[in-house]
């Protein structure tokens, strides 16, 4: 694990830039990957930011020095044919961090990348995009009412997406990973138990497939894949005719690419969503859901880290030593 900390000049901003200064920000799974599986050039780290404004650059008018925002990595641009025709989720011109690190003390970015919020404290909001992220897999697996979903995987976004599935109105809600004992496999499924959920599963892919399907033999309403893509395979084992599986859990290391049998997703008629999401276009929702206590945040974030500590973070995390469900930098 390689892990530079770096000094970098802060321009002053410009018209409709905006300077903050990062209060909290969340380790995500994609840093994990970046830190342990990533071999090209060096990839800054952290995305999911809590920010305070600091300086305002010509016509700035919706935010002042002092306002509480949001931070959205990638930020629809409104004006290109996608975002004009109704499909922000298509946008290719996006802005951007432009390379810089949600982990850090300041950021330099658009106006129209910054979410004002109040009624919550930094490192809760730093669980705004985590959370549009889980929101964005419920809302592309179209949860029937009634119906039954899976989730595979128990991470933060895992067991958001699983309590968002509830909330959506599901009748059954499973959550599964892969069994091991390190402190933070056994804390992730300590929170999945707490949470209540109707069957929480810490096993073999072979005895993970036998137990759903014991409970449904026809199979799944819906698969939600917060894991590595290896677990589509569990995923189409137990997903029902007609199904869907929606997935969005990566790997940077070469284990993104799998077989698959196509004959089988064809008559059975199985749908494949892909759950990315970028730009962010739910952040608002995702806000109001931690205002309201609806997903509550203290049960998700259970560590914080001093900018100095991200390091021990990180490599805790890769190592299955830190016993968090969600870590979170507080520069």
């Amino acid at each position: 694990m390689d892990i530079e900390v770096r000094q970098r000049e802060l321009s002053s901003p410009g018209a409709g830039q905006v300077i903050v200064r990062v209060r909290a920000c969340g380790i995500c799974g994609t840093d994990v990957n970046f830190v342990r599986d990533w071999t090209g050039d060096p990839m800054a780290l952290g995305h999911e930011i809590a920010a305070e404004v600091v300086e305002t650059g010509p016509g700035v008018t919706r935010l002042a020095a002092g306002d509480r925002v949001i931070v959205e990595d990638c930020t629809m641009c409104g004006t290109c044919d996608a975002c004009k025709t109704g499909h922000p989720e298509r946008c290719r011109t996006m802005f951007s961090l432009d390379g810089q690190p949600g982990m850090g003390e300041y950021l330099l970015v658009s106006q129209n990348s910054l979410v004002k919020f109040s009624g919550l404290d930094f490192t809760a909001a730093s669980l705004t995009e985590p959370l549009a992220v889980s929101l964005t897999s419920v809302l592309n697996a179209q949860v029937p009412l009634g119906g039954s979903v899976l989730v595979l995987g128990n991470g933060p976004l895992g067991l958001m997406s699983a309590l968002l599935a509830r909330i959506r109105g599901a009748g059954f809600v499973a959550i599964a990973s892969r069994g091991g004992s390190s402190p933070l496999r056994a804390a992730r499924k300590a929170a999945a138990e707490k949470a209540g959920f109707d069957m929480v599963l810490g096993c073999a892919p072979e005895e993970l497939v036998q137990r759903i399907t014991s409970r449904f033999p026809a199979g799944v309403d819906r698969v939600i894949v917060s894991s590595p893509p290896q677990s589509l395979r569990e995923a189409l084992a137990v997903i029902r005719f007609g199904g869907l599986i929606t997935f969005y859990g990566l790997h940077l290391g070469g284990a993104n690419v799998l077989p698959m049998d196509v004959n089988d997703l064809i008559f059975r008629k199985i749908t494949l969503v892909p759950t990315f999401a970028e730009p962010a276009i739910n952040f608002p929702l995702s806000l109001s859901l931690l205002r309201e206590g609806r997903i509550d945040a203290g049960t998700i974030i259970t560590h914080t880290f001093g900018l100095d500590g991200a390091k021990e973070a990180l490599g805790g995390i890769v190592d299955g030593t830190l016993p968090a469900v969600k870590a979170v930098i507080v520069p």
